[in-house]
């Protein structure tokens, strides 16, 4: 896959954008903020659409009703453009899409669009409904996203790994074998315990039927029981009643000292803030009178304005007035040629016709030329005198701009200083709030001791409560237990004789329970002694040989980025070990550049693994680096050089703003953002 070309309106900080990419490496260069990234995410947007707990407002740029980004790419020989639109409404949603593929356009739908693109790109098809990590960890990943893969827990991160290298099967096939064994348990537990009531059911008919008379006797018994115990319960109930009233009223006693005491602090509260204000207006107006200030100032520099535009505005008449002077000079210049090339010309008299004398011709040709040259010398000296004029009429503005400004500055000032007596007066104002307030709490301190020493009376009412409480729920329970007892025991009657009948059919039933039964036990035995070992190993063989590609890969790119002191490798749960003279460093102890090498090693190793799984993928020409430096030391920028052309791809996307990356790539992309809108310089 090659992109050629992407184009962005109302995306993010884009109004309207068109960025061609060629073949090659290239460097997305610009100041922070100018808008590189945005170019990664609406290629990452056009492919795949929003992603799960992704909003469209960090798409869609703010204040636009609409947006969409139309990306161009090469695959396979055939031409693809795809069109992804966004649109606010309740909530800014994925509208209309389209694709375009060797010119034949066709309008899909969301869903269908996103299948497409994962067939196009020969992505496993389990990833239809997923995130597009296999594109993340391929083409695409944040540098910071990186890291912190490298420093998540280590289940996390081999859940991870195992989503992306598509062997988390492995882990669900154990899931779904752990569930079938807990399931066949459960059955069994069930048969088992129906097996082994089975002898026993049938000495147990026929001491059925002599319980069943004795079950009336006692039925009789309970239902006086239950009389007796009701009485007694409502008894109870009636003094609870009576004491949960005076409980209720200590209740609300409470909840007015809380309401009280909220109270005091709101005003608390507004005696701080008050206060606040109040040192916050004697500094403002300490600051003010500390300034000085003229009222005489403010009159000469409106004088000396005055007399500065009356001096332009003679300068400007005197000035119009050359003007008129060089036009009317250079009228007769004009009308002089043209009777000059007329009469030079001229053979015989239009009014006498007769020839015209030559001498005659020779000394008005004379005269014509005289004037010429009369006017051009008036024409020097007036131009020079308007270059003077202009001269001057610019210093006049620039000393009347100065002094404008400094009256400005003093009115401003006068303003400020005026202000003074009203922040005095609200001064006064809040320190006789803060008076007022400090009398309310008082009053309100006084109210909250009143209410507590009503609170302290009715608390007796609790300890009689709970007494009187425990008295009705023992009660309830025995009324409850007798009702229990007789509810069974009518039930216990309905169903013996239903049970008498079952019993037979049960017997019936039970050698085939005990067949299945038999079935159950060896399924269980294979599933926990040979299928679940069988997965355990075929995924331990799979991750260990990963590992190992995956930690020399690691190791390689790690060494080009930092010196040989370092030792790296991968521990079993690959997570990255950084050793030193034999001892480990932890992540958290390297330099900025250090822990930036460690992600883009680690990024740059699984990119390898990935495509050498997953070779099919179309996906494999393009690699994009956003800030892969960052924290880089100079050496480290330096060796840079070397990982590029060792990556080895047809097209090489990289975001920086160092501008030594400049001179390691064949193109440069430059962007800029003005008045909030970002551009591509031309």
């Amino acid at each position: 896959m090659i992109l050629k070309k992407i184009y962005l309106e109302n995306i993010r900080s884009y109004e309207r954008q068109e960025v061609e990419f060629p073949e090659g490496s290239i460097l997305l260069s610009g100041d922070v903020g100018s808008g590189k990234t945005s170019i990664l995410l609406g290629v990452e947007f056009a492919l795949f659409g929003l992603q799960p707990g992704q909003r469209g407002t960090s798409i869609l740029r703010n204040g636009s009703e609409e947006g969409k980004v139309v990306l161009e790419f090469e695959v396979d020989g055939k031409n693809v453009v795809v069109e992804r639109n966004l649109k606010r409404g309740k909530t800014v949603s994925q509208a209309n899409c389209s694709i375009q593929i060797n010119n034949e356009k066709r309008e899909i739908s969301v869903t269908e669009l996103k299948n497409e693109i994962l067939d196009i790109l020969n992505y496993p098809k389990e990833f239809s409904k997923r995130q597009n990590v296999l594109y993340k960890f391929t083409v695409y990943t944040p540098q910071e996203e990186m890291k912190q893969i490298i420093l998540q827990d280590s289940e996390t991160r081999m859940n991870t790994l195992r989503y992306v290298f598509g062997i988390d099967r492995y882990k669900r096939i154990l899931e779904n074998a752990s569930t079938l064994g807990v399931r066949i348990r459960e059955e069994k537990r069930a048969k088992e315990g129906l097996l082994s009531s089975l002898e026993h059911d049938k000495t147990d008919l026929s001491s059925k039927e002599r319980e069943l008379e004795l079950k009336y006797v006692d039925l009789d018994l309970f239902e006086r029981d239950i009389s007796d115990k009701k009485k007694s319960r409502e008894g109870l109930q009636k003094e609870k009643e009576e004491i949960s009233k005076k409980i209720e009223e200590k209740r609300r006693f409470q909840q007015e000292i809380e309401k009280t005491n909220l109270m005091v602090l709101n005003k608390k509260n507004s005696i701080s803030e008050n206060d606040k204000t109040i040192q916050q207006l004697s500094f403002q107006i300490e600051e003010v009178e500390k300034l000085k200030f003229s009222e005489s100032r403010i009159n000469e520099l409106s004088n000396f304005i005055l007399i500065d535009k009356k001096k332009k505005e003679d300068l400007q008449t005197h000035l119009l007035e050359v003007n008129s002077q060089i036009h009317v000079l250079k009228s007769k210049n004009e009308e002089s040629t043209s009777l000059h090339n007329k009469f030079s010309n001229l053979e015989i008299c239009p009014t006498c016709l007769q020839n015209v004398d030559a001498v005659y011709k020779a000394n008005v040709l004379n005269k014509v030329h005289s004037d010429v040259a009369e006017n051009t010398k008036k024409l020097k000296v007036f131009e020079e005198e308007r270059t003077t004029l202009l001269g001057k009429i610019k210093q006049v503005d620039l000393e009347t701009s100065q002094k404008e400004k400094e009256l400005d500055s003093l009115k401003f000032l006068k303003v400020r200083l005026q202000s003074v007596q009203e922040k005095k007066e609200r001064l006064e104002s809040l320190k006789k709030l803060i008076l007022s307030l400090n009398k309310d709490i008082e009053l309100l301190n006084q109210h909250i001791k009143t209410l507590k020493e009503s609170v302290f009376e009715l608390a007796k009412y609790d300890i009689l409560f709970e007494s009187k409480n425990k008295e009705l729920q023992e009660a309830m329970n025995e009324e409850k237990e007798a009702e229990i007892k007789t509810a069974e025991l009518k039930k216990e009657i309905s169903l013996f004789r239903l049970q008498i009948k079952n019993l037979e059919e049960k017997i019936k039933k039970t050698e085939d329970l005990k067949k299945h039964f038999n079935y159950l036990s060896e399924l269980e035995e294979w599933i926990s002694k040979q299928f679940v070992p069988l997965i355990v190993f075929t995924e331990k063989s799979v991750m260990v040989k990963l590992k190992s590609s995956f930690s020399k890969f690691f190791q390689e790119w790690f060494s080009m980025l930092v010196s040989d002191s370092f030792n790296v490798r991968l521990s079993e749960d690959f997570t990255p070990i950084i050793e030193q003279q034999d001892y480990e460093i932890d992540y958290a102890y390297l330099s900025g550049g250090e822990r930036t090498a460690i992600a883009l090693a680690y990024r740059l190793a699984l990119n390898q693994i990935i495509n050498s799984l997953l070779s099919k993928i179309k996906t494999r020409d393009l690699v994009i680096l956003d800030e892969p430096t960052d924290g880089f030391s100079e050496q480290q920028l330096d060796k840079m050089r070397d990982v590029l052309q060792q990556l080895n791809v047809k097209q090489l996307m990289i975001v920086s703003h160092e501008q030594k990356i400049e001179g390691f790539v064949q193109n440069v992309l430059r962007f800029k953002k003005e008045s909030g809108v970002s551009k591509r310089e031309q």
